[in-house]
């Protein structure tokens, strides 16, 4: 009949239009490549409890590390701002007893010559008996393998406190940076300065120890007198400068300082050392930041940004303990090759990922 001829293309017309809605939808709804919708925002803290934060990249990938008192764990990630989603790895727990048996500080982790080493403070828990250590493994990835205890990194010429140990390579010469505690003061002088020593390799000081800066602006002595947590910075020049934090890590006022090396001098030389008079790097309570500092740095992962990664408190008189955070934020460079870090980014705020990723 005649309503038949005229229903059937009516009915394919209906089921051609929701199987084509119905596939418009699904295409809508699709995972971007990778099975995940890409972030292009994150936001500060990155993680709770995270003080003295490191990242190293090699190739493709990210390698960060925090205190943990006890232990030592890798976060292996190729997004930083990602971070909070990679599983941490131990790859090191403290002995019983012994000189690196407590306050395992600051790791720091270096690939040199081929092999992995990671670089930490450690004491019997007597504060007088802080001093550096090193560890090593031959893997290619720092997460796997073995890691080696090669021992205590002996000052010389005389075993000094001595924490915050980080290297720097010039050419074909390696050096090693830390703040050490001379005690010229007597049994109750904290006061910490930044010390330089060549290296005959990634596990050996050959001396002698020279003292590179010293706390000598209000800015460096509140609570009392501290540089440390030294950490190597070049511009796109080349040109080295030695980023350091100054006053005690549970002042509210704990903040980031510069040196710059001389180009083409010795950085054995102190006089090679000049040290910009104003912090480069303080605490903003309206971005609930403070105490910032013991920072590293990284580059995006298309080598076209600079990052800073650094601990702060999230409230005012938290101290130096396990409240401080680690936050992360873009920094410039000025027409001069100085690097301008600007101020802390707010708690909670979104930040654009860095770029690359």
């Amino acid at each position: 009949m005649r309503y038949k001829t005229l229903l059937r293309p009516a009915l394919i017309w209906c089921i051609s239009f929701v199987f084509v809605s119905a596939s418009c939808k699904k295409e809508k709804q699709a995972p971007a490549p990778g099975g995940e919708q890409q972030a292009t925002t994150f936001t500060n803290p990155l993680l709770n409890s995270a003080p003295d934060p490191w990242v190293v990249q090699k190739d493709s990938t990210y390698y960060y590390m925090h205190t943990l008192g006890n232990r030592i764990q890798i976060w292996k990630t190729g997004k930083m701002s990602r971070l909070k989603d990679a599983a941490p790895v131990t790859v090191f727990n403290a002995p019983a007893s012994g000189g690196n048996s407590r306050d395992i500080w600051a790791p720091e982790l270096f690939f040199v010559n081929g092999k992995w080493y990671i670089y930490y403070t450690g004491s019997d828990g007597n504060d007088r008996e802080h001093r550096m250590w090193v560890l090593e493994n031959e893997n290619a990835d720092p997460t796997q393998g073995t890691w080696t205890d090669k021992g205590k990194l002996a000052t010389q010429p005389a075993d000094l406190w001595s924490i915050d140990a980080t290297i720097f390579q010039q050419d074909s010469s390696l050096f090693l940076i830390w703040s050490g505690r001379p005690f010229a003061g007597g049994p109750t002088d904290l006061t910490q300065n930044l010390y330089i020593s060549r290296m005959t390799n990634p596990f050996t000081l050959t001396g002698p120890t020279v003292q590179i800066s010293a706390p000598q602006y209000d800015w460096e002595k509140r609570g009392f007198p501290v540089n440390e947590g030294p950490e190597i910075l070049k511009n796109a020049a080349g040109q080295v400068f030695l980023a350091f934090s100054g006053s005690y890590c549970g002042n509210d006022s704990y903040s980031l300082g510069l040196l710059s090396l001389k180009t083409g001098s010795d950085p054995m030389d102190a006089k090679s050392w000049t040290k910009i008079s104003s912090p480069v790097f303080t605490g903003l309570a309206s971005a609930n930041a403070y105490g910032v500092g013991h920072n590293g740095f990284f580059k995006s992962k298309d080598g076209k940004e600079d990052w800073v990664i650094y601990h702060a408190n999230s409230a005012a008189g938290e101290g130096c303990d396990d409240s401080r955070n680690v936050r992360m934020q873009k920094f410039t460079w000025t027409a001069d090759g100085l690097p301008s870090f600007g101020e802390p980014i707010s708690t909670g705020r979104a930040i654009p990922v860095p770029s690359g990723e």
